[in-house]
């Protein structure tokens, strides 16, 4: 088999999208000659955790550790709060507190590229020996954190590695960037290690068709869209619920606040009688504080549910049991090569997507290729409204289902195999 070490931050327990990538990758690697080893933080402080992903891990993978200095922790002792919302990438767009205002500084402009950046001295010194002791000629860091990647570079400068870029996210054209209060000087050097790294990778994965377009004016090194997916679980019968439930499973940053909706959703409990008392708004995760308030405005808040962060296995569950799953995207251009994780669990949830998002949008390609639901443009409320209207019926009829097709390209087994070529190709 190939060993091919793989550095990435965020390791069950870790919760959230970011570390289901490659924890996937891990688990099926061995059916493609894959031997994976694992280097992850002795002592990380992640925004949220998830015990139930520890079960995908494989018994007897090997996993090594190195020790990281985490000023999130150090932050703390200030604001626990501002630190882990900062850290999990919800910004508010209100008036932001002189604390706040701090933190991004401090974040956007001491910390390049990211807070993470002091592991990658460390382990570079580390890694250089483990991988000449154990012969191991691949390497792949995953980011964000982007400061992952300087140590694949610095490795492969050093030792003459092969070295893999995986992009869950972009680097500097991603939403949350231009939020951090960078200094021109600060943009710059984001810029510069952001294009060192795209020219010294042998190989460049990403996980949207947009964000592979960006890459590609800005390098010649071969670029692979292998995008998230899913994985065949088990997941408890549950019947559908019986309100009209519309679920959204995730952060709600204030930038997706969808204001289009909630006005339609309130149009509607106004003119309907029955459809105020079938609608029930079910938020799941991190939800900043102008969605709640443009909920109160709307004057939807008796039609919300507050779940907070679920676990991976209750998540699933509360998708097989909705009658509408939404996903929403910031309406940005730099957002339209954002593929949130959780659409490949929605196409195969059996529940239709109400999408709202940027034009040209890569997840809409997705779910217009499975026939998954219907995605839209927020200037197109009155197709948007048409939409749930049409569910709504079909739910009061008790005929509110999809018929999907071509979903199995997206299997985490089938998206493992095409990694696992990329891997033997370098």
């Amino acid at each position: 088999m190939q060993k091919v070490l793989i550095i990435t931050y965020y390791w069950p327990p870790a919760g959230g999208p970011g570390v289901q990538r490659w924890l996937k990758f891990v688990k099926y690697f061995r059916y493609f000659d894959i031997e994976p080893i694992v280097y992850i933080p002795e002592n990380p402080t992640y925004p949220m955790t998830d015990t139930t992903f520890v079960k995908d891990v494989p018994e007897d993978i090997t996993i090594i550790k190195g020790a990281i200095f985490e000023p999130y922790a150090f932050a703390n002792v200030f604001s626990k709060n501002k630190t882990k919302t900062i850290s999990s990438g919800i910004i508010s767009t209100k008036k932001q507190s002189v604390t706040e205002k701090v933190l991004l500084w401090i974040r956007g402009n001491l910390f390049i590229p990211d807070a993470r950046k002091f592991w990658v001295k460390p382990s570079v010194t580390y890694l250089s020996e483990y991988i000449k002791e154990n012969h191991i000629e691949t390497i792949v860091t995953t980011g964000p954190p982007h400061s992952v990647h300087l140590i694949g570079m610095q490795l492969k400068e050093k030792i003459g590695v092969k070295w893999l870029a995986d992009f869950r996210d972009p680097w500097t054209s991603i939403g949350y960037h231009s939020k951090l209060k960078l200094t021109k000087k600060s943009q710059r050097k984001h810029k510069e290690l952001e294009s060192k790294v795209l020219n010294n990778a042998s190989a460049i994965s990403v996980t949207s068709f947009t964000t592979k377009d960006e890459f590609s004016k800005l390098t010649n090194t071969p670029i692979a869209v292998i995008t998230n997916g899913y994985d065949n679980e088990k997941v408890k019968n549950n019947k559908l619920n019986n309100n009209f439930t519309l679920s959204h499973i995730g952060s709600l940053l204030s930038g997706r606040n969808p204001k289009v909706l909630w006005s339609i959703l309130k149009e509607l409990c106004d003119t309907i009688d029955s459809f105020k008392n079938d609608l029930e708004i079910t938020l799941a995760g991190k939800v900043s504080e102008e969605i709640i308030d443009s909920i109160t405005k709307f004057g939807l808040t008796d039609n919300v549910v507050l779940k907070g962060y679920l676990s991976h296995e209750d998540a699933l569950i509360l998708q097989r049991e909705s009658q509408v799953l939404l996903l929403l995207e910031i309406n940005s251009e730099e957002t339209k090569g954002i593929i949130p994780g959780k659409l490949f669990e929605y196409i195969i949830s059996k529940r239709p997507i109400l999408a709202i998002g940027p034009e040209e949008w890569d997840a809409a390609r997705i779910i217009s290729n499975t026939k998954t639901g219907n995605t839209f443009n927020y200037s197109e409320e009155q197709k948007i409204k048409e939409t749930i209207l049409a569910y709504y019926n079909l739910y009061k009829k008790n005929e509110l289902f999809v018929t999907s097709t071509n979903v199995e390209v997206y299997s985490r087994k089938n998206l493992t195999q095409h990694m696992a070529s990329l891997l033997k190709s370098l």
